[in-house]
């Protein structure tokens, strides 16, 4: 669960440090007040975009972490999680520490236990930790690919949902490739005739990878033998076998400082250099006699060279490609003819279709079947809820529409719906509920299948918004229920709400010369009741308000 999150320089927010605790707390304050930026803070550290105007203004940077205390029943799966993503678990009193930055350039960072993060790494750990229920959750139930979703979840049927949607993905591909091979007919029979003619030809040239650096290199030397054979002479005339060569003026020389240095320690390095050259000269005339030995400029072989260059490069020019990309030619074509020859065989092609067709209909068909038990309890649960709620005899059912074909996502179209008052036919919810009547459904909803939620932490950011009186101290009851077993944190408006929480924040917001911030402070039994006056009668706070607020909060 959150056990803390700090703020800094966000929004007009300056710094703010809030404990939080198990149970069901309760955020109100003024319109303006700043509740909604504690749920946008809480949704930047949980992976939601950043913006600059985010940034306090004035200041360089804003920080929010939120400190969760991992519950007993997810601390082996969270090491797993931390461990195969590469961060760091604090092994003493298992807790998880997000962290996000965000410059006044936009830029945003983002980290887990200490260690930088990626926002989808974020992401994916906020998913396990908080589930935030919006204040226009409602309009999200008019949607039917979002009721389908809701069932789903509810019923923990995701994964099979996804094996549903994978199945139907690859048969729709093997479909396709099925239907184009059909349908190919001669382009595809021309295509593979060029193919095998190309494979043919490139093969009975045989071209090698490294090949054409190599003969490149070697046509330069043959090419040039006459001139190479000439320059190697010429360098050992001049180095050794001249009159006045290299080697004899350095033998002069060395022999001549050799005997000075003897009268005077200070030549010696200079004769031991001199030695050294006498000594590489005779080095590189060695080596240049063993070349003009061994060198092997063969006209004839220049000839082949030649030949060889000229096939190499007459392919390159007729496949368009260099003629250093022979040899992936030649690989891409075989694998190309492979491909194609393969794609050819149609009846391997339906036999793979009606095998990927049986295993698309099991999958789809179990999904049918588990989402019917979970529509039927689900719609008898929300039908329950609803009696408390003010809609007496309303009821809601969960839909089944069978496709004529299948889809991604199953067999059957999910569809809500919705009977106002007892004796009225269930009609779909977009076409019945009005929107005090949709925002109630949805709560419900909301509540009950938070209850099978294994995130421990739930938000309901106003989702209160159009109900009141008797209504709303039930929804009141319903979230002080639901915190028995999860963290609760509501932002309201409705005092017979506020009264039901175990904990009461209050959000306002204060002036400072020309800067506004806002501060969040818990309150005491006795500010409570003052709080909750002001939430029942406005500006103006009366002894009968306030006995009125006393009520509400013995009663919760």
């Amino acid at each position: 669960m959150l056990q803390i999150l700090t703020l800094r320089d966000f929004v007009i927010v300056d710094q703010l440090e809030l404990d939080f605790t198990s149970g069901f707390t309760v955020l109100t304050g003024e319109t303006g007040a700043g509740k909604s930026i504690l749920l946008d803070a809480l949704g930047l550290v949980l992976g939601e975009r950043a913006d600059s105007s985010q940034v306090r203004e004035g200041c360089q940077r804003a920080e929010i972490s939120a400190l969760f205390q991992i519950e007993a029943g997810q601390i082996d799966h969270f090491k797993k999680w931390l461990d195969e993503q590469g961060f760091p678990l604090e092994e003493e009193g298992h807790s998880l520490l997000l962290k996000r930055t965000v410059e006044s350039n936009g830029r945003s960072r983002a980290f887990i236990n200490g260690s930088v993060a990626t926002l989808s790494q974020l992401r994916e750990a906020g998913d396990q930790l908080v589930d935030i229920h919006g204040q226009h959750a409602h309009q999200l139930l008019l949607k039917g690919g979002a009721q389908r979703e809701l069932l789903d979840r509810h019923a923990n049927l995701m994964p099979l949902a996804l094996e549903v949607a994978a199945a139907f993905k690859q048969l729709a591909d093997s479909r396709r490739k099925l239907v184009q091979a059909e349908n190919a007919g001669q382009d595809i029979e021309r295509e593979r005739e060029r193919l095998e003619w190309q494979l043919e030809e490139l093969t009975e040239l045989s071209p090698q990878v490294g090949e054409w650096e190599h003969v490149q290199s070697e046509h330069s030397r043959l090419a040039n033998g006459a001139k190479i054979l000439t320059g190697c002479q010429e360098a050992i005339e001049a180095l050794s076998e001249a009159e006045n060569s290299a080697e004899s003026t350095l033998s002069k020389a060395s022999a001549s400082i050799a005997t000075l240095a003897e009268h005077d320690p200070l030549l010696k390095e200079m004769s031991e250099v001199l030695e050294s050259a006498l000594i590489q000269v005779g080095e590189a005339v060695h080596g240049l006699n063993r070349y003009l030995q061994k060198a092997d400029l063969d006209p004839e072989r220049l000839s082949q060279i030649e030949e060889r260059m000229q096939a190499l490069h007459s392919a390159a020019r007729k496949y368009r490609v260099e003629a250093i990309a022979l040899p992936a030619l030649l690989l891409e074509t075989d694998e190309r003819l492979e491909a194609l020859t393969a794609s050819q065989n149609i009846e391997a092609l339906r036999d793979k279709v009606m095998q990927e067709e049986v295993t698309y209909q099991k999958q789809a068909k179990l999904l049918t079947q588990k989402r019917s038990k979970a529509a039927s309890e689900l719609g008898a649960m929300v039908t329950t809820a609803m009696q408390s709620l003010s809609m007496v005899g309303g009821q809601l059912e969960i839909a089944l529409n069978p496709l004529s074909e299948g889809g991604a996502n199953g067999l059957e179209q999910i569809e809500f719906l919705v009977a106002g008052h007892a004796g009225s036919t269930p009609r779909p919810l977009a076409k019945v509920a009005s929107g005090g009547e949709l925002a109630r459904i949805s709560l419900a909803i909301s509540v009950i299948t938070s209850e099978a939620s294994f995130t421990p932490t739930l938000i309901f950011d106003e989702v209160d918004a159009g109900i009141g009186g008797a209504v709303a101290e039930t929804v009141g009851k319903l979230l002080r229920q639901l915190g028995q077993s999860h963290q609760i944190l509501c932002v309201t408006h409705l005092p017979q709400v506020a009264a039901q929480g175990n904990h009461h924040l209050k959000v306002s917001k204060s002036q400072a010369g020309n800067t506004t911030l806002s501060q969040v402070s818990p309150l005491s039994r006795t500010e409570r009741v003052e709080e909750i006056a002001r939430m029942l009668g406005g500006a103006t706070i009366t002894d009968t308000t306030r006995r009125h607020a006393r009520e509400l909060l013995e009663q919760s």
